[in-house]
């Protein structure tokens, strides 16, 4: 048995680089680009009125003294010229500045009667001018390679043309549930039976990701279980397996990745909940297996704590690191690192926490309560308003 810490490091060793796909704008919010977006012109692509007013030539505008509006400058149209520059356009917020124009007074400075304008104040060149170029100049890096895309990023992406681009491609998955006991959800279950909860949590998960999954189901039988897994290794990236990893007497994934020449990075780890993780990579298709514990705690907290971040680290992202400060005692007196179920709060601009009361791996319940959990070293214990290090669920 390893430490967190150990099975942490060797789980974010193993990256893998997925290769590349093009997809459309709004199929990119979360992705991660691959390749520069680069200006496509200058932004903005004209010298642009920032409010709807008069433009003038501010050289020779004078107080009190009546301008002739010559017409009216409206955002779309293509770029006029004030003919007199004694006299002013109409604009509107978001039109060509007019030429022998170098400034713009709004409205609420102007008053307006009789086809003629008559200003309080003397206006001063470039005022409410939004100049050409002076957001980004044609062909400047707007966003860059490896950064992950926003919905902030769209209206970006679509003034520069891009209806599709190119992102960092995502793994192709396969969630497998094992157990005679478990019994599909539209199903009511005997009394020895229960329905299948963990398969859905991970879809749900892995679709929060971007990622698309297929959900197995395989019964404990050797010989089924085998046949199926070597079939999976063949066709995705990476298999999500929650249960068939302790050391009851039908937990045969050990055994049967053994027997398929998966290569075991380790089985069992120092910690709760999640003891019993087993992870490993057929070296021959490269395909990694996350083998979670059976228990629905275990399998998200520990989907939380090594599969994001492995997910973070194949797409050149950095994980996000995160601190509590708890409203409880805490204490871990094992020898294992312990992962408690938290309730976050913003007090005063600090993020504080409360610890959630379950009834073991397996409560459902104390789950849904959680917004995440603090991580809590081996042989410790500590006071009111100590922090710790946290790992969010949403």
């Amino acid at each position: 048995m390893i430490s967190y810490t150990e099975a942490h490091k060797i789980v974010i060793e193993t990256v893998k680089d997925f290769g590349e796909t093009q997809v459309h704008i709004m199929d990119s919010i979360g992705r991660v680009l691959s390749e520069d977006i680069l200006a496509d012109r200058d932004f903005p692509p004209f010298n642009r009125s920032t409010k709807d007013g008069i433009a003038v030539n501010a050289e020779h505008v004078k107080i009190n003294n009546p301008l002739r509006i010559e017409g009216v400058c409206a955002a779309g149209d293509p770029q006029k010229k004030l003919q007199d520059p004694a006299h002013c356009l109409e604009i509107m917020t978001g039109a060509v500045l007019p030429l022998n124009c170098d400034a713009v007074i709004m409205y609420e400075e102007v008053d307006i009667e009789n086809g003629k304008a008559r200003i309080s104040s003397s206006p001063k060149p470039e005022q409410n001018i939004h100049r050409k170029g002076s957001d980004q100049q044609k062909d400047e890096l707007i966003l860059e390679k490896g950064e992950q895309i926003s919905s902030q990023n769209i209206g970006i992406l679509a003034s520069v043309g891009k209806e599709s681009l190119r992102v960092k491609k995502l793994p192709k998955v396969a969630i497998i549930s094992t157990g005679n006991e478990l019994v599909p959800i539209d199903q009511v279950p005997e009394i020895h039976q229960i329905r299948t909860s963990n398969s859905y949590t991970l879809q749900a998960l892995l679709k929060q990701l971007n990622i698309e999954s297929e959900l197995m189901h395989i019964p404990d039988e050797k010989k089924i279980l085998e046949k199926r897994i070597r079939e999976a290794l063949q066709d995705f990236d990476v298999l999500v397996l929650s249960g068939g990893v302790s050391k009851g007497k039908y937990d045969y994934l050990p055994e049967i990745f053994e027997k398929l020449s998966v290569q075991k990075k380790f089985h069992r780890v120092a910690q709760q909940p999640g003891k019993p993780f087993w992870f490993g990579i057929h070296q021959e298709y490269k395909t990694h297996i996350f083998a979670f514990p059976g228990n629905p705690v275990s399998t998200y907290v520990n989907f939380h704590i090594y599969f994001n971040d492995w997910m973070d680290a194949c797409l050149g992202q950095s994980s996000k690191k995160y601190e509590i400060r708890m409203n409880d005692e805490v204490e871990n007196p094992t020898d294992l690192t312990k992962f408690l179920l938290v309730s976050a709060n913003h007090e005063k601009a600090v993020l504080t926490g409360d610890l959630v009361n379950g009834n073991g791996s397996g409560d459902l319940v104390s789950l849904s309560k959680a917004s995440g959990v603090i991580k809590v070293d081996k042989q410790s214990a500590f006071k009111v308003g100590s922090v710790f290090s946290y790992i969010p669920f949403r």
